[in-house]
């Protein structure tokens, strides 16, 4: 495998709103982002992942862009952006942006465009197609609940969008429309490492849109069945990396839903669409078959095989992006951990599972010190618009309100939302003004200017994990290392090792109420890191002994 410069890079994704308010207008800014680095940098990060900071009115949180070039005043300015650049530059540190090209906001300038001559040149960087029979031209359901097409006033067309109907989506077989999208990505890359690529697998329509057999009560079918059914997506996104990432070795990092079984090289191999891509295997195990409210129960087995069975294929190919949580899902702690270890040392545990896997690891804000899910006590708290449709959703199949409202409380997206836990003070430590979303409650007890000063804390944990994982004696093993599962057979336990022809790393975990013995397969060598306070393990000859939420990171005898 070719090397990159991105490969042995620990990457953290910035909520922007969330993180840190300045000036007190309840939103977080780039100001709070730049007198923040110097953090980010003691616990290790390379690359920072900014979710949309671009104008935009809003509907779903910045992902309905108005103004490609433009920064959002709710964050701050041109200026500041270039001052957030430069002095992560200083730093060594990459930023990179969120990039949203399946669709825009309809407060864009094209959509205002092609609004006013729906049959001029504009309409066609959309898709504007004409009803059936005084019906939308098919029944697709879009990701937030109702109908993809939404009507074109004054008009017998409608326009097409799978997210908000505030958010259009653009046309990619217009080659007009693909260079103007290029330029302005070229225009960001002369600045920026790279991109992560939001919901890019959508850009590929079967131009026909066919009715597929309805899957819900409202006689629609969900459109991810459309963007499964065609072909092609792929020539489209090579042409997009030969004619942007590639001209600036960017490191790219794509939001793949829907991929069919056989593409994997194709996107992540050695001349792949992206540079990574997400692991979700783990996030889709609780995907429910019509919505949150049928989503299954996590099992612990389930997610250990989900893991191992992506690292497995991945690794022939090159590599995945691996996250617990991220701003699309409540929080991992609250998700993958059942109650008796949503302690420190449980998130501890899952944190080293996450971080030494094969892959570019992502810590989301607030993971780093063990956030977890809100307490939401009415739908009027959530700002959410994919929860206020899950809520519906919901009701509509019977359950009751409050059983509706514990569905959301459990799955909505804003549990990762909710702003970052500074201090124990006044609002986390977040704002002086009023937090745009309201502060997890726990911000007392869970907070980073507490962890700071305890050396047992989940994050100076993370700040060794992270350490560990880039010291100059285990980063080529954590990097380039073979993924091998091991003890599959013993309940409650995840276990591998990181393998190459010089270490043999054994990462081992006990996710079980109960205590746990494994049989070790060769001596060992070093202790490299234990959650345990005295940093001990508990050995007798070739028998690890692992209490209940206890992980252990060994160096073992390598057997070539």
């Amino acid at each position: 495998m070719e090397k990159k410069w991105w490969h042995d890079k620990v990457a953290y994704q910035i909520y922007p709103k969330s993180f840190l308010d300045t000036n007190g207008d309840g939103i977080g800014d780039l100001r709070g982002i730049i007198s923040k680095l110097d953090y980010l940098k003691k616990l290790g990060i390379d690359i920072i992942w900014l979710s949309p900071i671009y104008k935009s009115p809003f509907v779903d949180q910045g992902y309905d862009i108005a103004d490609y070039y433009a920064i959002a005043e709710e964050f701050g300015t041109m200026e500041e952006f270039d001052e957030l650049l430069a002095e992560a530059k200083k730093r060594d540190m990459h930023i990179i942006m969120d990039l949203v090209i399946n669709h825009c906001s309809d407060k864009h300038e094209w959509f205002q465009k092609a609004l006013a001559d729906p049959d001029g040149a504009f309409a066609d960087y959309f898709y504007f197609r004409k009803g059936k029979n005084g019906n939308p031209p098919s029944n697709y359901r879009s990701y937030f609940g109702g109908s993809c097409w939404e009507k074109v006033p004054g008009t017998d067309k409608y326009y097409f969008h799978m997210f908000a109907k505030e958010q259009p989506d653009l046309n990619w077989e217009n080659p007009k429309l693909r260079q103007e999208l290029y330029k302005m990505i070229n225009w960001w890359l002369e600045g920026l490492s790279g991109f992560r690529i939001d919901a890019i697998i959508n850009i590929k329509k079967d131009l026909n849109f066919p009715d597929f057999a309805p899957d819900g009560k409202d006689g629609l079918a969900s459109c991810w069945k459309m963007v499964e059914s065609v072909d092609g997506v792929g020539e489209l996104l090579e042409d997009l990396k030969k004619s942007t990432f590639e001209k600036y070795d960017a490191f790219t990092v794509g939001e793949v839903f829907n991929m069919k079984p056989d593409e994997l090289p194709e996107f992540i191999g050695e001349n792949g669409h992206f540079s990574t891509i997400f692991d979700f295997s783990a996030h889709c195990l609780s995907d429910g078959e019509h919505g949150w409210y049928d989503a299954p129960k996590l099992e612990f087995a389930k997610w250990r095989a989900a893991i191992i069975q992506a690292q497995l294929e991945t690794q022939k190919y090159g590599f995945k992006a691996n996250i617990i949580e991220n701003h699309d899902e409540p929080r991992g702690a609250s998700r993958f951990l059942p109650s008796y270890a949503q302690t420190p040392d449980g998130i501890k545990m899952l944190g080293t599972i996450s971080l030494l896997l094969r892959g570019i690891p992502f810590i989301y804000q607030g993971q780093e010190i063990g956030m977890r899910n809100a307490k939401w006590n009415s739908m009027e708290e959530f700002d959410d618009i994919s929860t206020k449709d899950q809520y519906h959703t919901a009701r509509e199949a019977g359950l009751s309100d409050q059983e509706a409202l514990e569905v959301c409380s459990r799955m909505s997206r804003d549990n990762a939302r909710t702003p970052m836990q500074w201090t124990s003070g006044e609002n986390g430590g977040f704002t002086k003004g009023t937090p745009w979303l309201k502060v997890n409650p726990l911000f007392k007890d869970v907070n980073v200017e507490a962890q700071e000063q305890d050396p047992d804390s989940v994050l100076n944990y993370y700040r060794k994990l992270v350490a560990l994982r880039k010291s100059d004696e285990l980063k080529e093993v954590f990097t380039y290392g073979e993924f091998l599962p091991e003890y599959e057979n013993v309940d409650g336990v995840m276990a591998f090792y990181r393998k190459d022809e010089f270490k043999c790393i054994l990462v081992a975990a006990n996710f079980g109420k109960d205590a746990a013995t494994i049989k070790l397969k060769s001596e060992i060598e070093k202790v490299w890191l234990s959650n345990r306070i005295d940093g001990t393990v508990d050995c007798e000859k070739d028998s690890l002994n692992l209490r209940s939420c206890e992980v252990v990171v060994l160096e073992l005898e390598n057997h070539k």
